[in-house]
């Protein structure tokens, strides 16, 4: 293996094969910072480029957009507070509060630094037990995948704080929300609200985050400050940089849980990076030792996420290249550029293409390394935009919102959806309800209604195929226990208090 691995890196140090990497991871940064267009569209968008270079190379650059992508995503998290793909939402929760503290240097510097671990360790464990691996995630049918949903959902319950009816509620909306458009199965509209045309393609993620987090975020902030918006800043020195990456030190149990949770999710075919990222947060909520921290800039909040989707981005490529399964809508572009490059993805390519495998390999460790770099050293011109005026970049943060939503379907429909949710994130901030459960329940919805009328259907209508099977049974059991948890411990503060002195007069 170590042989083959050397072969590899002869494959991507090539000056042709390094150049496109370090294209690629650039593009990559600044695709995934634009709210938008994320790295589902950046590839989309640059696949018809890679037909000017060997198939090896050009697969080698994809990669490192993907990447790069994975980076850029934290930048507009952190820097306007607006998810630039559904792979940061979760960033969003504590990584744009720092910043807004004046210490947005500190949370792109740990941020990058999670990224660049989760990458590594999962580079690693994708050299070390590719084959092992691909057969546990060829295990994992429709009802393990609800399964794996619904402890997803069950981590959203530590996201609303002691409030769980507020954040029940959230994620009804977002589920809701998620429903509208054209029935799976059937094909019939549901939930189009009139007939209206622009909801037979159901409601994009990016719209109600963008809505809420970027137009919503923004409303509240002039109103919050009656209009005199003193932005906070962020001097980048030695010493703060070394005091950064001292907090990422601290935080490596979370940075290395978030890097094995998210790579194990993001082999899962179809998964792709978002539920492993929105886990590592639950996840790290839950077992941290000041969990009323997150939300308000913790830095735990930061380095889970980060570290668990870029280790899910390359945890998607092991379905890929080796069962011919995409882990992921970019990983789905990239077997179809695969495809067109005559390479068949699935077990026969690591022994028919041989060189191309492991020159792929050997690249996503050069990625990794050339997109920390690169991220680090654009962190000064990130950290200026808090320096710009508020009247400034708020209009900069508008036009953004509007593009950003009209992007994915080039609908004004989308738009106005955007206005609307944006005025009802500003409502929901004023009535203290947690936002991030809806914006997660739209992005898991539809990944999880799909598993589980799949599921129903090979069992004729019984949930007991969630139970019975060896795989899914533990893990809904462990959702179902993680949702209880919250509110068996509700009911005993209640009866505590109701039994208390002060409570009995």
């Amino acid at each position: 293996m170590l042989e083959l691995l050397a072969q590899g890196f002869d494959i991507a140090f090539q000056p042709l094969n390094i150049g496109l990497v370090i294209a690629g991871c650039s593009l990559g940064l600044f695709i995934g910072a634009m709210p938008g267009l994320g790295s589902v569209n950046g590839v989309a968008i640059l696949l018809p480029m890679t037909f000017l270079v060997p198939p090896t190379g050009a697969i080698i650059f994809l990669a490192a957009i993907y990447y790069g992508a994975m980076y850029g995503g934290a930048i507009s998290s952190i820097m306007l507070g607006i998810p630039g793909a559904s792979t940061a939402v979760a960033t969003t929760f504590d990584g744009r509060p720092l910043a807004r503290k004046g210490e947005a240097d500190r949370a792109l510097i740990v941020a990058a630094g999670a990224s660049f671990i989760g990458g590594t360790i999962s580079v690693v464990l994708f050299t070390l037990f590719a084959p092992p691996l691909a057969e546990v995630a060829l295990a994992f049918g429709a009802a393990e995948e609800f399964a794996l949903m619904m402890l997803a959902f069950a981590t959203f319950i530590g996201l609303g704080g002691d409030d769980i009816p507020k954040t029940l509620f959230s994620i009804c909306i977002g589920l809701v929300l998620s429903a509208v458009g054209l029935d799976i199965i059937s094909g019939q509209p549901r939930l189009v609200f009139g007939d209206l045309p622009g909801f037979m393609h159901g409601i994009h993620f990016l719209v109600l985050a963008i809505g809420i987090y970027g137009i919503g975020e923004m409303l509240w902030t002039i109103e919050s400050t009656r209009g005199e918006v003193t932005v906070s800043q962020a001097d980048i020195t030695v010493r703060r940089v070394l005091n950064n990456l001292k907090d990422l030190l601290r935080t490596i149990k979370t940075v290395v849980m978030g890097s094995l949770l998210g790579y194990f999710v993001g082999i899962l075919p179809a998964a792709g990076a978002t539920p492993g990222a929105i886990m590592a947060y639950g996840v790290a909520k839950t077992i941290s030792k000041d969990p009323d921290s997150f939300g308000k800039g913790s830095v735990e909040g930061v380095v889970a996420p980060e570290s668990a989707n870029n280790a899910a981005s390359t945890g998607s490529m092991l379905p890929m290249l080796t069962l011919g399964i995409p882990g992921s809508p970019t990983t789905a572009i990239q077997f179809r550029g695969m495809v067109i490059w005559g390479l068949e993805p699935g077990p026969m390519l690591f022994v028919e293409h041989e060189n191309f495998v492991w020159g792929l390999i050997a690249s996503l460790y050069v990625a990794n390394l050339f997109a920390v770099l690169i991220n680090l050293a654009f962190i000064p011109a990130f950290v200026a935009v808090l320096r710009m005026p508020f009247t400034i970049l708020a209009p900069i943060i508008f036009v953004l919102c509007v593009v950003g939503g009209y992007v994915p379907t080039q609908d004004m429909h989308d738009v106005w959806l955007i206005l609307i949710f944006g005025v009802v994130g500003y409502l929901m901030r004023k009535l203290d309800y947690p936002m991030a459960p809806a914006v997660l329940a739209i992005v898991l919805g539809p990944l999880a209604e799909t598993s589980m009328r799949q599921a129903l259907l090979m069992s004729d209508g019984s949930f007991a195929i969630f139970f019975n099977r060896p795989i899914a049974s533990p893990i809904m059991i462990i959702a179902l226990l993680l949702l209880a948890i919250p509110l068996f411990n509700a009911l005993r503060k209640r009866l505590w208090r109701s039994r208390s002195p002060e409570g009995l007069r």
